[in-house]
């Protein structure tokens, strides 16, 4: 095979093609020869173009009373209730690609290309074009594939009051302080006992007050 050594020792976005409901796998086990071998400065990123959305789902939920407690019938019977929740849910962009920010060498190209699951890279044919090198993204073509593409808006932000409608904190109501949207968690100021308590929770289990 001829040398496909990119001389610049720039590191580009390449597309790779994956088999169907491979790309998490792909993409992990490619993270994990870069830190095993030490690759960090060849292979810097590798990405599942993804977008999250926001979807109205229906829980059946522990019906509470004004002081958060568990509601009975008359047989003793804790009551449960319909409750419209919206959940945010990812979503592959493109399935069966995933992204490779990598400095194209003989080693990183043999190492990408015999990672188990995955095709080849997109827009190179060997069989075709014999030798030939894989062709990076240009940065539009980059943003457009999603590179950039972060969480999208979420139904409440900091400073606003939320409910906390499951688990331990279910039924109480705080102010968000922040919100980590990479760890899916918000942290939010509820009055328990008389006192401000700042709590974790996830990002699915609250909703605005209003």
């Amino acid at each position: 095979m001829a040398e496909i050594t990119d001389v610049s020792g720039t590191a580009n976005w390449y597309v790779i093609h994956t088999y169907a409901g491979y790309e998490n796998k792909v993409a992990s086990d490619l993270k994990s020869i870069v830190e095993n071998r030490k690759l960090q400065d060849m292979i810097l990123d590798v990405k599942i173009p993804t977008e999250t959305v926001t979807e109205i789902v229906t829980k059946l939920v522990t019906k509470k009373d004004e002081n958060g407690r568990s509601v009975k019938d008359e047989n003793g019977h804790v009551i449960k209730e319909e409750q419209q929740v919206e959940k945010q849910v990812e979503h592959k962009l493109f399935p069966g690609y995933v992204l490779v920010k990598m400095v194209m060498t003989n080693e990183t190209w043999f190492i990408v290309r015999n990672t188990r699951g995955c095709t080849g890279f997109v827009g190179h044919d060997s069989k075709l074009v014999p030798d030939s090198r894989p062709v990076p993204l240009t940065d539009e073509e980059a943003a457009r594939w999603g590179v950039e593409i972060k969480s999208e808006k979420l139904a409440f932000e900091v400073g606003e009051e939320v409910k906390v409608i499951e688990g331990s904190m279910s039924g109480h109501i705080g102010v968000v302080n922040t919100i980590d949207r990479e760890a899916k968690t918000v942290y939010i100021t509820i009055d328990m006992f008389g006192r401000k308590v700042e709590a974790e929770v996830d990002i699915a289990s609250v909703v605005p007050l209003n």
